[in-house]
C-alpha cells in the first residue's frame, strides 16, 4: 500500500492522518513485518492493524550462490507462483535485480525467460518485496547503498502502473530511502509505455534492449520489433525527456556471428545519433536449452572501439552469476535451477 492508501486507511478508522503516514514509515523504512510492534501508534490502532492486515515478504524457496558472489534467489509469492531474484554485491555498492511479472510475455529468441511464457504481473507490493526480502536474506541495512534494476523476469513496461507505484516506495525517503538515479527501469522497446514513463513526476532511470543494427535482424532476434519497429522506437527515444546530465542507456547483447560485425557496429553509432546515449555490450550468456554463442571479447572489444571512433561511450558489462544462471537473459525458474542443484 501507498503512503495515501495507508493515510486514507487511518482516517476510515476514526484516527489522524499522520498515523497512516507513521504506518508507512514503520513498514517501507523500519522494515517492520510486525503490525502490533508499531509503538508509536495508539494500541487500539495496532490491534486493528495486526487482526486486518499482514506484512509479508516473497518466501525464499531456494538460492544459488556464484563463485563471483552473486547469489539468484527462487521466491514463492502468496498464490504459489515463483519468481527470481539476484543479488550483485559490489565494492562500493550493492546490485539487486529484481522482476516485475512471472515469467514473460516478450519473446526474445536469445533470452531464458522467453521460455517460460507469461504467467501473470507482479503487485507492487510483491515487486517491493523482492528488494525486502534480498535485503533481509543478506542482512542489507536500511538506507544502505543500492542500485535497484528492473531486468529480471519480465517487461516492466507491460506492467507499468505497478513497477511505477513501487518505484515510488522505494525512491520515497519515507519508503525505502534509494535514490531515483540508482532506479533504471529496462525494456525491450514498448513505445506507448516509454511515453507513459516519460510524464510520470517521479521517473527511474531507462534502459532499451536494442540487440540489432537494422530493423530485419531486430525482428528475427525480437519479434516485438513488428509491432514496435526500431525506426519508431529511436523515435521516441529522441522525444524522451532527459535531465541534466542524464543519457539513455541501450543495451546491445552480442551473439557470435550475428550482430557483432564491425558494420554492426557503425550502423549503431548512426542509429544513436542525437541521442544522448551510452551502450552497454553485454557478451551473450548462453545455456543448453538455447543456439546462441557470445561473441569473442576481441570482437566486442572492436564493436566498442568503432562506436567510440563515432562519439558514442560504450562499456563491456561481463554479467555477474553465469555460473549459476543468474546472469542477463538467463532467468527461467525450473528447469536451469533443477539442472543447477544436480550439479552443484
Amino acid at each position: 500500500m501507498s503512503r495515501d492508501e495507508l493515510e486514507k486507511l487511518a482516517v476510515a478508522q476514526g484516527q489522524p492522518r499522520y498515523r497512516g503516514s507513521q504506518v508507512y514509515h514503520g513498514i517501507y523504512s523500519r522494515r517492520q513485518q510486525d503490525l502490533s510492534c508499531l509503538t508509536d501508534l495508539g494500541l487500539s490502532f495496532r490491534r486493528f492493524l495486526a487482526s486486518n492486515f499482514q506484512v509479508g515478504y516473497p518466501r525464499v524457496d531456494a538460492e544459488f550462490k556464484s563463485r563471483d558472489g552473486a547469489v539468484r534467489y527462487l521466491l514463492r509469492l502468496e498464490d504459489g507462483q515463483r519468481v527470481e531474484a539476484v543479488y550483485m554485491p559490489e565494492e562500493e555498492r550493492t546490485t539487486l535485480c529484481i522482476s516485475s511479472q512471472v515469467g514473460c510475455a516478450v519473446d526474445c529468441r536469445f533470452c531464458f525467460t522467453a521460455l517460460v511464457g507469461l504467467k501473470r504481473n507482479l503487485t507492487a507490493g510483491e515487486i517491493v518485496g523482492q528488494v525486502l526480502a534480498l535485503a533481509t536474506a543478506q542482512h542489507i541495512a536500511p538506507k544502505s547503498r543500492l542500485n535497484i534494476v528492473f531486468m529480471g523476469m519480465g517487461e516492466p513496461l507491460l506492467n507499468l502502473g505497478q513497477v511505477m507505484k513501487a518505484v515510488n516506495i522505494m525512491a520515497d525517503t519515507s519508503g525505502l530511502g534509494i535514490a531515483l538515479r540508482r532506479i533504471t527501469v529496462s525494456t525491450s522497446g514498448i513505445i506507448p509505455g516509454i511515453c507513459e514513463l516519460a510524464r510520470q513526476e517521479v521517473r527511474p532511470k531507462l534502459a532499451i534492449s536494442l540487440n540489432a543494427s537494422t530493423e530485419e535482424q531486430r525482428t528475427a532476434l525480437m519479434p516485438l520489433n513488428r509491432k514496435y519497429p526500431l525506426k519508431d522506437l529511436l523515435a521516441a527515444c529522441r522525444a524522451y525527456p532527459l535531465r541534466p546530465r542524464e543519457r539513455l542507456t541501450f543495451e546491445y547483447v552480442m551473439l557470435d556471428g550475428i550482430n557483432d560485425s564491425r558494420a554492426d557496429a557503425a550502423r549503431v553509432a548512426n542509429l544513436l545519433r542525437r541521442i544522448p546515449a551510452r551502450v552497454n555490450l553485454i557478451p551473450y550468456n548462453g545455456g543448453e536449452a538455447l543456439p546462441y554463442r557470445a561473441s569473442p571479447l576481441a570482437r566486442v572489444l572492436e564493436f566498442q572501439q568503432v562506436l567510440g571512433k563515432r562519439n558514442v561511450p560504450a562499456f563491456i558489462r561481463i554479467s555477474r552469476g553465469r555460473d549459476i544462471m543468474a546472469a542477463c537473459g538467463q532467468l527461467s525458474l525450473y528447469p536451469q535451477m533443477t539442472q543447477i542443484s544436480q550439479t552443484l
